[in-house]
């Protein structure tokens, strides 16, 4: 039976900080859930949500079936993602290895759970902070074991230090077969799978029930659910030959919505508003003494950047808290890079119209070394901070940041061509719009032409093109011809279009990156 204490203390040869690991084994679990229920009751989790939990595949055809169980949680990385991506250390990891959380300092902007690629990072539906697994730190720290390791009645659970050669756990990994979950995302985990089966260890290998029915309920109406398994028609590829169907799962959710969908867009309008005219300014297409440049560009850049801001600040779940980005700052987060890029970029809005307002114009066009910098820096941050999303493969495009700044000229030369009634001054800013718009049409017909590196960006792009978001990317895209073919006849008309189609096309891909379950 096991114990209730941690195991044997260190020899004198292993002196070193404990590191803790945990190894499932799976020739021993019998599915019986006390590990979720004893994790529930031990760190006061509530309904609807978990730290850990048993998943079902069953395999084969009868009379040859079985059933498979995992145990899914954390995986304690060593080079956890989240930590990374969280832009106040709310999630930090320990000396002794332990990835744990602070839940005092957690804003609530769910980057860790996009960043996490083990779905194990969930925001707690009472006080609206981020949490998961960390071991039962509390009960190693007196030198008791986790709860689930306790009442486990097979074993099956096992914790240990992975310097201590007499653990084992330490025993097991050096000695045995033992696998991770998605080893190519190369975060280290520090908890291994013995006896695992590919159907449950890869979370596209089963394919999902039909009509969703699981073996004792349905996942039930979540919100921004993203569905178990793979799709019964989806073509592949996938890492398992066998006939494999889920029978139990838990609801998952997606978690960004559609205010980061809208954020990159007004954020793409914001640097774009101050691009196109600093560029075509920059080329002689367009005078630096225009009203254009002095203030009605820079208001459209300062507005649109305001209500990113707005955007920003409401999906956070703390959104008190959310000063913290600026003076609590984690400096690896891409939240936080991006946080002051557009605090520069705003102060330097501010300074532009300040000078044109105190009638020094003629300061103004110096201000594009700083402002244009900046502007591109705002536009593109982003396709940084989607890949620190590591868990979504359709976000790690390294064309991406390119893709954001042509996004940003469509967007900024859209805004500007609705507001300037001046021939001359519209002529060289359409042009740009179209030239631009045909470089993000080339980019976004690329999604739906080529190969992706893995089967999760194939099911996302999959999604995207002819799934659930198929809508808004063909929508999108018929808006955005339509804008390039009317452009010079009706600049209004295709200005409009353009931008809708923008709109659509950043939601379908935004949305469809986190439509392919991780678990």
């Amino acid at each position: 039976m096991p114990t209730t204490q941690a195991p044997p203390p260190r020899t004198a040869s292993t002196t070193a900080e404990p590191l803790w690991a945990k190894v499932i084994d799976n020739t021993r679990c019998i599915g019986c859930h006390a590990c979720t229920t004893a994790c529930k009751s031990e760190n006061e989790v509530p309904l609807s949500v978990t730290r850990t939990y048993v998943k079902y595949v069953d395999t084969g055809l009868f009379p040859q079936a079985r059933r498979s169980f995992q145990v899914t949680r954390c995986n304690q990385c060593e080079d956890a993602p989240c930590v990374a991506a969280c832009p106040t250390a709310a999630m930090y990891k320990r000396p002794d290895g332990i990835v744990d959380f602070d839940k005092s300092i957690c804003i609530g902007c769910k980057a860790c759970i996009a960043a996490c690629p083990y779905d194990a990072i969930f925001i707690n539906p009472e006080d609206k902070s981020a949490e998961k697994c960390n071991f039962c730190a509390h009960r190693l720290d007196v030198g008791l074991e986790p709860a689930c390791v306790v009442v486990c009645p097979t074993q099956a659970i096992l914790v240990g230090d992975m310097h201590d050669p007499l653990s084992a756990v330490s025993q097991i990994i050096h000695r045995d077969a033992v696998t991770v979950r998605r080893p190519e995302k190369e975060t280290r985990p520090k908890l291994y799978y013995k006896g695992a089966d590919q159907v449950t260890l890869d979370p596209l290998a089963a394919r999902r029930p039909d009509g969703g029915l699981f073996m004792w309920s349905e996942q039930g109406d979540v919100d921004h659910q993203v569905p178990s398994g793979r799709p019964a028609s989806h073509p592949g590829p996938w890492n398992s030959s066998a006939a494999a169907v889920l029978s139990y799962d838990i609801p998952h959710r997606a978690p960004w919505d559609f205010r980061v969908s809208l954020y990159t867009f007004t954020k793409s309008i914001s640097a774009g508003a101050y691009l196109v005219p600093l560029l075509l300014g920059a080329l002689g297409m367009l005078p630096f003494t225009t009203a254009l440049w002095g203030s009605q560009a820079v208001l459209v850049a300062m507005l649109a950047l305001m209500l990113t801001g707005a955007l920003l600040v409401w999906d956070l779940e703390h959104p008190e808290r959310f000063w913290m980005v600026l003076l609590k700052p984690q400096w690896r987060s891409w939240l936080v890079r991006g946080g002051f890029v557009i605090t520069g970029y705003g102060g330097l809005l501010a300074a532009h119209l300040g000078a044109t307002w105190i009638g020094r114009a003629d300061l103004t066009p110096s201000f594009g070394w700083v402002g244009g910098p900046l502007a591109a820096m705002t536009a593109v941050y982003t396709a940084y901070l989607f890949a620190q999303a590591r868990a979504r493969d359709l976000w790690q495009s390294p064309l991406l940041p390119a893709h954001l700044l042509v996004q940003a000229l469509v967007a900024g030369a859209g805004v500007l061509m609705l507001i300037v009634s001046d021939p001359s001054l519209l002529q060289p800013i359409t042009s740009l719009f179209r030239l631009s718009l045909a470089g993000h049409l080339v980019m976004v017909l690329g999604e739906a032409s080529m190969r992706h590196p893995t089967a999760h960006a194939t099911l996302a792009a999959r999604n995207m093109t002819r799934g659930d978001y198929a809508h808004f990317y063909w929508v999108g895209l018929a808006l955005a011809v339509l804008a390039l073919v009317v452009a010079l006849a009706s600049p209004v008309i295709a200005a409009l279009s353009g931008l809708a189609g923008l709109l659509l096309y950043e939601h379908a891909f935004v949305q469809a990156g986190q439509s392919v379950p991780l678990a």
